[in-house]
């Protein structure tokens, strides 16, 4: 798991900020896109999220999401600075922003303008809306998108609170980052095919809304209803971790010969599955709720470690709950090189993901570092053959 180079022709031009375009650039960088990315003087708001080790704007979240870009501060209401982007964008394959339309219109950096510039370009607008509906054209955060898509009415359905919670994740953020990724690598196959430029919309609320629905539209997908929303697994609530002798894990045996040998022969209590609520396969799936009871009547007498032996052994799934802070010492993570420690330039150590996705083809190569505000300014500018404070 280790950056490649299989995009190191392809250059662009990032105006986004925050976490939704960022994420789609950053996965475009692991795989040796050219990024430059484009920011105001105090930088892309999301440098001051996390203390800094030891520079202003070098927040931690910066530190993550911006790695493998050039960083260029350039003045747009300045001629230099228009001309800088303008020259930008002729060299470039991509532009992607998230800049809301009426801002972007004033800017000129609209699709009919970039499309004047470069003819062949893949304009990528990062949206919170689509731009056909009453929304078009407002602001939109993660919180937002997670109330308007439904994802805040997921947990009430599992634990009986009736207060809608957000996940403790940027979900719609990251989720319609890495829409904008495929779509941005589809559009530049279409451009090479055709010579086109391709405008690409993507849009907060529909990409969290699609993603949400693949399972949870369940059986209202039919019309009329058939059922209800939500698959009924993913919201039940006796489908949770289970507490052991010494800490918490999951059991996932899924079908019903495995739930047989985990009582028969892990927990050698076949008597569990002669009460008249076990006694079949449809009084097990039924009855859930009770059948984990008794499981966690059973779990409680030994170790998460002794458990994940014992359970391997007979062939059922199972996993250890991991703490977040844990993920680090995770023995597959660990071996696997998923954590690497890295020495920044100017902030010191700190820890790099690898990127997640391995291919056949390409070259491994270092990722850049996370840029300091402007730390490419000058180089990117001779590259453009201009020079001067833009």
């Amino acid at each position: 798991m280790t950056a490649t180079n299989l995009l190191s022709d392809i250059a662009i031009a990032d105006m986004s900020t925050v976490i939704f375009g960022p994420y789609c650039t950053q996965t475009l960088a692991d795989m040796g896109a050219d990024i430059v990315k484009i920011e105001p003087a105090g930088g892309d708001d999301f440098r001051n999220v996390g203390r800094p080790a030891r520079t202003k704007h070098m927040g931690a979240c910066h530190m993550t999401l911006n790695r493998g870009k050039r960083s260029v501060v350039w003045d747009l209401k300045s001629d230099l600075g228009r001309e800088a982007v303008r020259r930008l964008i002729a060299r470039s394959d991509v532009f992607i922003h998230n800049i809301r339309p009426d801002a972007v219109a004033r800017l000129g950096l609209t699709f009919e303008d970039v499309k004047a510039i470069r003819p062949d370009i893949v304009y990528v607008h990062c949206l919170g809306f689509g731009p056909d509906g009453p929304y078009a054209g407002r602001p939109a955060y993660d919180d937002l998108i997670q109330g308007l898509s439904g994802v805040t009415s997921l947990l009430p359905r599992v634990d009986g609170n009736e207060r809608p919670r957000f996940l403790p994740t940027a979900i719609a953020d990251k989720v319609s980052g890495l829409h904008a990724a495929y779509a941005t690598l589809a559009a530049l196959h279409h451009r090479d095919r055709t010579g086109e430029a391709v405008h690409v919309e993507v849009p907060m609320l529909e990409c969290t809304t699609h993603f949400l629905l693949e399972e949870h539209f369940y059986e209202a997908v039919f019309d009329p209803p058939r059922g209800p929303y939500c698959y009924q697994r993913q919201v039940d609530p006796c489908r949770q971790p289970l507490q052991t002798a010494d800490g918490w894990m999951i059991i996932a045996p899924y079908n019903d010969q495995r739930w047989v040998r985990l009582f028969q022969d892990v927990f050698a209590a076949p008597h569990e599955l002669d009460d008249e609520r076990l006694d079949d396969y449809r009084k097990r799936y039924f009855n859930m709720a009770y059948m984990m009871e008794r499981v966690q009547h059973y779990l409680t007498t030994r170790t998460t470690a002794d458990w994940l032996a014992i359970l391997a052994e007979a062939d059922i799934p199972a996993a250890r709950c991991n703490d977040i802070s844990e993920l680090r010492e995770d023995p597959h993570l660990r071996e696997s090189g998923f954590f690497r420690r890295r020495e920044h330039p100017t902030e010191g150590a700190y820890w790099e993901t690898q990127a997640p996705v391995r291919f056949s083809a390409g070259q491994p190569r270092e990722t850049r570092p996370a840029p300091h505000i402007g730390e490419h300014t000058d180089e990117v500018l001779a590259e453009l053959g201009l020079k001067g404070k833009a």
